[in-house]
């Protein structure tokens, strides 16, 4: 996996996403749940910044976000 950001450098990404990008955090994460079956995360932030035109950061932060939602739903 790529470096992540640290914890509050994430926070603050994810609360500028939907002011960059016109859209709120819930429908980026069923953009990403609904494309294709990436499981490396480089090839996922790729994968969102080439379909979606986002920012590396942008895509890498949403990508983080859905991995760390992922593995907690996997916990619970």
């Amino acid at each position: 996996m790529s470096q992540e950001f640290s914890e509050e450098t994430h926070r603050n990404m994810l609360s500028r996403i939907p002011d960059a990008t016109g859209r709120d955090m819930a429908d980026w994460l069923r953009t990403v749940d609904e494309g294709p079956s990436l499981t490396n995360f480089d090839e996922k932030v790729s994968w969102l910044r080439s379909m979606h035109e986002l920012s590396y950061g942008h895509a890498k932060a949403i990508i983080h976000e859905y991995d760390l939602r992922r593995a907690a739903r996997k916990l619970g």
